[in-house]
């Protein structure tokens, strides 16, 4: 199972921007140090709580900064932006990274994100659908013409072509039920987040229609299951317990709230109402049991491969600031801690 570092360049209330860019640096560089095997990049926009808005920006100083560490992005909103310009730029990180980079898409969960962008969220499926055909077009083919609702091109010759060959890894991002088939048929790896619909008990029926509707469509090999999830490894059971417990209630109040702002919306699948008011009712207790993975070594290890068995993952993203608000010295320590004590368990 590969395991990878999930990163959001957190901006906390009393650290300047610089601060923040600063800080989420450093623990890239810490990453690459320990042995981490990938860093991975979400993309925020117009929130007071991340500078992560060009994580592509982002990857390519990564890129310039290490050697070794892959670069992922989990995930790149396709339908916010213009699909020549994401397969010209991830090819161009790919070669400044020596072939490192891997792309994770996805279409974006809440609508006032493509209210920024004059881009209806409602159509935010259709979109998403064409500009990934596109980019895959624009770095296999020599040439490539395309007819789409959202996008049209003649005979255009993108450069550069990925240094990856056919292209650099694909994978799509899950935050609801309805497109675990849908993925399958298409035939990419998935990176699932849970934190707005599903618990953790909840995933393997799910990832079993991902998986039926893979083998369905005909695809050669086997699927590839990645899980977004926050670890929290302390020494004793009781720092595991209290030091992330601040942060992650922040995380929970803020993603039950927003839920709950977007759930009128049109182009939302599933009750969203209802998912504000499950996140709303859950306990710190209810959220470790069903959300995250906090303990000492040898708990999160346990847990962890009850997960891998229950799901069959082939894919670890952690989080070592859930909610954005655990100090740097603690996420360094977290982060050192499940690379000499949890990681090297699945090895």
């Amino acid at each position: 199972m590969d395991f990878g570092l999930f990163i959001e360049f957190p901006y906390r209330e009393g650290m300047t921007e610089r601060e923040a860019f600063a800080e989420c640096f450093a623990l890239v560089d810490a990453a690459e140090a320990l042995g981490v095997n990938s860093v991975w990049l979400a993309e925020y926009h117009f929130s007071p709580i991340s500078v992560l808005s060009s994580p592509i920006t982002i990857a390519s100083a990564i890129a310039a900064r290490t050697q070794r560490i892959r670069i992922g992005l989990a995930v790149v909103l396709l339908p916010l932006a213009h699909p020549i310009h994401i397969a010209e730029d991830i090819a161009t990180v790919d070669h400044i990274s020596q072939g490192r980079v891997e792309l994770g898409v996805g279409r974006g969960t809440f609508p006032d994100t493509h209210d920024g962008f004059n881009s209806p969220f409602a159509e935010s499926r259709e979109r998403f659908d064409e500009y990934l055909e596109i980019i895959l077009k624009a770095w296999t083919q020599e040439r490539f013409s395309f007819t789409g609702k959202h996008y049209r091109c003649d005979n255009l010759c993108v450069r550069p072509k990925p240094l990856q060959r056919p292209h650099p890894p694909i994978r799509v991002g899950i935050t609801s039920e309805v497109t675990f088939p849908l993925i399958g048929r298409l035939g990419f790896p998935i990176i699932i987040n849970p934190s707005r619909v599903f618990a953790l008990s909840e995933l393997a029926p799910y990832i079993q229609q991902y998986r039926e509707a893979w083998h369905e469509a005909g695809h050669a090999g086997a699927p590839q299951v990645g899980l977004r999830v926050p670890l929290y490894v302390a020494k004793t059971a009781e720092r595991a317990y209290a030091e992330p417990k601040a942060s992650t209630m922040a995380a929970v109040q803020g993603l039950g709230n927003r839920v709950a702002g977007s759930a009128s919306r049109e182009g939302t699948t599933g009750d969203w109402s209802a998912q504000a008011e499950r996140v709303r009712r859950m306990s710190y207790d209810d959220w470790l049991r069903d959300k995250v993975v906090y303990g000492i070594p040898e708990a999160v290890v346990d847990r962890l491969q009850q997960l891998r068995e229950e799901l069959d993952l082939t894919q670890i993203l952690y989080e070592v600031n859930y909610g954005r608000q655990i100090p740097y010295a603690l996420q360094l320590e977290n982060l050192r801690l499940i690379n000499e004590r949890v990681i090297p368990q699945f090895t």
